[in-house]
This record gives C-alpha cells, structure tokens and sequence, in this order.
C-alpha cells in the first residue's frame, strides 16, 4: 500500500528540486522530515510540506506513520515562464522562468 502527493507548477527549477530530493530518497518518513528542516534551500521548504501532505494522505489510508519510508521522489519539467529583460544599446535577453512538478511516494515496509 502506497500514498502519494503531487506539488504542481512549483516556482523552482526541477535541477535545484533534485538536489534536495536526492538526500531524502530512501529514508524514512520521520527521519527525512527532520532533515528538510534544516537544510537552508528553498526547494526543501517546499518538499517538506509536500512530505507532510504526504503523510496525512497515508494517515486518511490507515497507514502506519511508523513504518513509512520515501519510494519514490521525482521533480518533472513544468512550463516555462518567458520573460524579456533589456540589455544594453537596445538589445533584450530572454530570462527562463523554470517550473516543476514535484513527485512523492510514500510506502509501508517492515524494517528488518
């Protein structure tokens, strides 16, 4: 059995959300709350209630809280914001606003 939430249209690039998915993929459910809190990024705010959104989805499942661990943690592509800023002797550049979908799967495993 499995509980899962999806975080839409992110305002972080998917590359910076990997970063910190990549120290949480694995551990339990607890412990990788724990860590979110204190990792200084931006993307970890956003996956820390992402996670505990998570977790109330696997409490609504009947789910032992216990016994979760992360299965699964992706960051997708989202749109692409366009934007133009002006440079000198009137040129432009065009900025790249970059979204993502963030992924989390939670699971019940016996620890052994």
């Amino acid at each position: 059995m499995e509980a899962r939430a999806v975080l839409r249209y992110a305002k972080v690039s998917p590359t910076k959300a990997r970063q910190v998915l990549r120290v949480i993929q694995g551990m339990k459910a607890g412990d990788a709350l724990y860590q979110l809190r204190f990792m200084p990024k931006k993307s970890a705010r956003m996956v820390e209630g992402l996670l505990k959104s998570a977790l109330a989805n696997a409490e609504q499942k009947g789910m032992d809280l216990d016994k979760l661990f992360i299965k699964k943690a992706v960051a997708d592509d989202g749109p692409v914001y366009k934007k133009w800023m002006p440079r000198a002797h009137g040129r432009a550049t065009m900025l790249r606003k970059r979204t993502s979908h963030i992924t989390l799967v939670l699971e019940a495993k016996e620890e052994e």
